[in-house]
């Protein structure tokens, strides 16, 4: 399976959402990570068919994706960041429901139905109505009627949104162990939820991709250090003023702080392992500045 992106552009009225992006993904699992605005749900919806391009293409094993119609939705599964439902529905009625839409025989749709709610840990709540799950059985759900159809391309739009530390496990490994003969296409502000488990790591930023790789190629992409730094309460403020902070932790007698610099921050600072979230903040974060300075 093959999804090509050529000179892929999308604009409303003088905003470009993406900006002549050019990417090919194979099967495997891609993560798309950034801040709010860099174009992600966007390129998602061009991807599903839900918009068009303002210009460029994209195209499935060679072919252009709007000329497919119903042939490319056939094998596309798709999570949005909000999905619609019938609330007096049952889960089990609802996926029942989207099984038919979608076309699936019904002996096929009964089966599916049934392995699914397992997979995606719904099974006591089969029964109950939608209006009545929490926010991350809603989600559990939107996962599951996204691979109804046992898509061959799957794309999950904040899919771990609203779910807690365990759900999100549970949600990695099924993801795992879903990719080995598709394509998944997710995007996430949790950086942990790619970092296990995605072949290649996008970062976009302004409608463009700006790096992709491995988790460790874009670590190694950084041209400044982290390093670990533990300063007075009162030193905290000019040292956010200065430098890109990842992270800090307050104790009894002072903070501890992650500091992204080109040179030591300080005399007693110590170099440390980058991570995603120092990568990220890397390319995405905000300038040192005043509007850093408080704790």
């Amino acid at each position: 399976m093959e999804l090509r992106m050529k000179n892929l552009t999308k604009e409303f009225g003088g905003f470009t959402a993406v900006d002549h992006l050019n990417f090919t993904m194979e099967n495997g699992v891609y993560g798309l990570l950034g801040v709010n605005g860099a174009g992600k749900t966007t390129l998602m919806k061009m991807l599903c068919t839900l918009l068009s391009p303002t210009s460029g293409e994209i195209t499935c094993n060679g072919q252009e994706i709007l000329g497919m119609g119903a042939d490319y939705r056939r094998i596309l599964g798709y999570l949005p960041q909000e999905f619609g439902f019938y609330p007096e529905f049952t889960v089990q009625d609802y996926l029942s429901y989207i099984a038919a839409i979608k076309g699936l025989r019904p002996m096929v749709a009964k089966r599916r139905v049934r392995e699914l709610i397992e997979k995606t840990g719904l099974k006591k709540a089969a029964k109950k109505k939608m209006k009545k799950l929490s926010g991350g059985m809603k989600r559990r759900a939107g996962i599951a009627q996204a691979m109804l159809n046992n898509p061959r391309i799957l794309v999950l739009d904040e899919p771990t949104a609203g779910l807690d530390p365990n759900e999100r496990i549970r949600f990695r490994n099924l993801i795992s162990e879903l990719a080995e003969d598709r394509l998944v296409l997710l995007s996430t502000h949790i950086v942990s939820d790619v970092e296990y488990i995605a072949n290649q790591i996008l970062l976009m930023r302004d409608g463009r991709i700006v790096l992709a790789g491995e988790a460790q190629e874009l670590i190694d992409s950084m041209e400044e250090g982290v390093w670990s730094l533990y300063a007075q309460k009162n030193e905290v403020s000019r040292l956010m003023k200065k430098y890109k902070v990842s992270n800090l932790k307050t104790g009894h007698d002072g903070v501890e702080l992650r500091i992204i610099a080109g040179k030591k921050p300080a005399q007693d600072a110590v170099l440390c392992d980058a991570n995603l979230e120092d990568v990220f903040l890397y390319y995405f974060g905000e300038k040192a500045g005043e509007e850093n300075a408080e704790i």
